[in-house]
């Protein structure tokens, strides 16, 4: 099984391709899974504050016996903490509930623009990637106005943005945009609710290809130059989802995928949402 694959960051580090997300996975069965996600071969491993799995994720990134330059850990901000000196705090916590001493990817997980305080907490991960805290810096679930409000404020682009994205809504707009803007576009629910994996378009082109539908669905978001970040407690379908490495699709298997798209979100709307 080949594993390896890596996106350049715009500070001058890189991401895995392929990450295990965590949400919502908890208590002792979190540390298994997780465990399990890294002896499977992941490397990046995405959790949050308000998964409230922290501690677990942190544990099982110990017992895995990984050197920790091996691993890609992401952890997010929560809205509850939005605000410059709660966001220094937020890491703090966050970082002693994972028994680290920096993450590799730093997110503010909503822009809740309701708050009007996203952009002080932008400044505030400006600051943690300067101590050395949080070793690159990003958000998730952000439009292109939130993301300009922060580069005007600071000058400074997000690496990542963390986005819904699967074949029914695959933010063609968003992703030029972060193109344009050197972002590198991550998408969570990268299989969509599993609508796409029964689509007959996607079954037909896992045929062609001798691959289950979720392999062609995270293949055409490699593509794309999408990390995606699927969850599984299956170790059958964890090795599964990392084993697109090896076969390509074509143009019409792109086009038709990419006719899949009804702009069906599926999660929250981030003008909107008001999760803290």
């Amino acid at each position: 099984m080949k594993t390896e694959g890596t996106f350049p960051l715009n500070d001058g580090r890189s991401i895995p391709a392929v990450g295990f997300g965590t949400w919502p996975l908890t208590g002792a069965g979190a540390t298994r899974t997780v465990g399990a996600a890294m002896q499977a071969g992941y490397r990046l491993i995405d959790t949050a504050a308000r998964y409230e799995n922290e501690t677990e994720v942190g544990a099982a990134v110990r017992a895995s016996g990984l050197p920790r330059g091996a691993l890609f850990v992401t952890t997010k901000l929560r809205g509850s903490e939005h605000g410059y000196r709660s966001t220094l705090r937020a890491l703090d916590e966050s970082l002693e509930r994972l028994s680290l001493d920096a993450v590799d990817l730093y997110l503010i997980h909503w822009p809740l623009p309701r708050l009007k305080l996203f952009v002080e907490s932008w400044k505030a991960m400006i600051e943690l990637r300067e101590r050395g805290k949080a070793l690159s810096i990003g958000v998730s679930n952000f439009e292109p106005e939130h993301i300009d409000a922060l580069i005007d404020a600071t000058g400074v682009v997000p690496a990542v943005n963390q986005v819904e994205l699967h074949p029914e809504f695959s933010q063609p707009v968003l992703r030029a945009y972060h193109s344009r803007k050197g972002v590198v576009t991550e998408a969570w629910r990268p299989l969509g609710k599993g609508s796409s994996l029964g689509d007959p378009v996607v079954a037909a082109i896992a045929r062609k290809h001798g691959r289950s539908p979720a392999q062609v669905i995270l293949r055409w978001e490699h593509e794309l130059g999408v990390v995606a970040i699927p969850k599984t407690e299956s170790i059958e379908r964890m090795r599964e989802n990392l084993s697109i490495f090896d076969f390509k699709l074509d143009e019409e298997d792109r086009t038709r995928i990419a006719s899949l798209d009804r702009g069906a979100r599926q999660g929250g709307d981030p003008r909107s949402h008001e999760e803290l």
